[in-house]
């Protein structure tokens, strides 16, 4: 199972490559598979190294505030890493 994180564009080259912001990680993503076009401040929904979908900005925004309560919860111990971190263990400095 593949869990995307929503991620902010920030930029786009004249190669449809985007530069994009995750929780503070900032990676570039190749938008040749989104079949419309994509602006500076959109959410996409990543997947090695491809942008997959456009998604609505209120939705990103909530799964990020969704994301960092649950890193927060760890960090406080109140959701114990045995049950999975969702590879949110590494973002806790960054949150």
């Amino acid at each position: 199972m593949c869990l995307s994180i929503p991620s902010k564009v920030l930029e786009v080259d004249e190669n449809n490559v985007a530069l994009v912001e995750t929780l503070g990680v900032q990676r570039r993503v190749s938008l040749d598979l989104i079949g419309e076009p994509v602006e500076i401040g959109e959410y996409v929904l990543i997947h090695v190294g491809y942008a997959m979908e456009k998604i609505d900005t209120k939705y990103a925004l909530e799964s990020l505030e969704i994301y960092r309560q649950i890193a927060a919860d760890m960090a406080s111990g109140e959701i114990d890493e045995e049950e999975g971190d969702m590879g949110l263990s590494d973002m806790r400095d960054k949150i």
